[in-house]
């Protein structure tokens, strides 16, 4: 029997949504590169989390077997790789195509599906993959004005995070059975630290242009945008049937879509309008029962 939904936890939920939907608009105003700015959203993140974990929990975690182990800090390493790109993807062409472009993640990993994990690809999940794939091609405005070099490079980096993010998705479906905030503090602390060598070796610790504002804006990405976001919204699934999380994720690329427009003035053209109606809705419908 599917369990009914909690007023309280679909309320939580809906604003860890509205909360990641902001990431890209925040990312405008902090002047540092991408690597640094994901290490440090992975530091704050994972360490506000590890508190929180050890405060609910009030006691020590149990021992995690030394592969599921690795294989997490695997899963935490595609996560910083994934920021980076998303990150990098803001800047090279709009917050609201950049999202859209990430949210291929469903896509992506219905494709794979039927070569990872021997699920049979329905007849109404390969509409949904064709009708997103077209949504795609109208978002990049490739039909209507060639693209541009600087937003392709931005789509492709979206792209290369949407198929990064479709890797933690899989990696996470082969290591069930772990409390999911202990495994989220673990991946938070991983995807930051994967960062730690490449910025050793590049001098990426730089930061030009930061000040007092980009110092405040930056401890709010990685302790509300990430370590309580990330909180919020795994600690409201209990309450939640899974059809409902399916659906009401996609407040996430809606609401940052509104916010770019809004609060960056960054224009989405009628055909991307199509396009984005297109990559979300077949998304929603893929979830649907019918």
């Amino acid at each position: 029997m599917e369990k009914s939904n909690d007023r309280r936890s679909l309320g939580i939920f809906i604003s860890s949504m509205l909360i990641f939907g902001t990431v890209g608009v925040l990312r405008r105003y902090i002047p540092l590169s991408s690597a640094l700015l994901s290490f440090s959203r992975g530091i704050l993140g994972g360490l506000f989390l590890l508190i929180f974990t050890l405060v609910r929990k009030k006691g020590a975690w149990e021992k995690i077997p030394a592969r599921t182990f690795v294989s997490l800090l695997v899963t935490g390493a595609m996560i910083g790789i994934n920021w980076i790109l998303l990150f990098e993807a803001y800047n090279h062409t709009t917050v609201a195509v950049a999202t859209l472009c990430y949210y291929m993640e469903p896509t992506i990993v219905m494709l794979l599906s039927p070569l990872i994990f021997k699920e049979r690809l329905t007849g109404k999940k390969a509409l949904c993959a064709a009708v997103s794939i077209i949504g795609m091609v109208l978002v990049s405005g490739v039909i209507t004005d060639g693209g541009g070099d600087k937003n392709l490079y931005g789509i492709a980096l979206g792209l290369g995070a949407a198929f990064f993010y479709s890797g933690v998705v899989i990696m996470n479906k082969k290591t069930p059975g772990i409390d999911p905030f202990k495994r989220t503090t673990i991946l938070l602390l991983s995807a930051g630290l994967v960062m730690l060598p490449y910025l050793l070796l590049t001098d990426g610790f730089r930061g030009e242009g930061v000040n007092a504002v980009s110092v405040i804006l930056l401890l709010v990405l990685g302790i509300v945008h990430t370590g309580i976001a990330y909180a919020m919204y795994f600690g409201s699934m209990d309450g939640l049937n899974v059809q409902t999380i399916a659906v009401f994720s996609y407040i996430d690329p809606v609401s940052a879509l509104l916010f770019s427009a809004f609060l960056l003035r960054e224009p989405l053209s009628i055909t991307g309008i199509i396009g984005a109606v297109l990559i979300i809705g077949s998304a929603i419908f893929s979830e649907l029962k019918t």
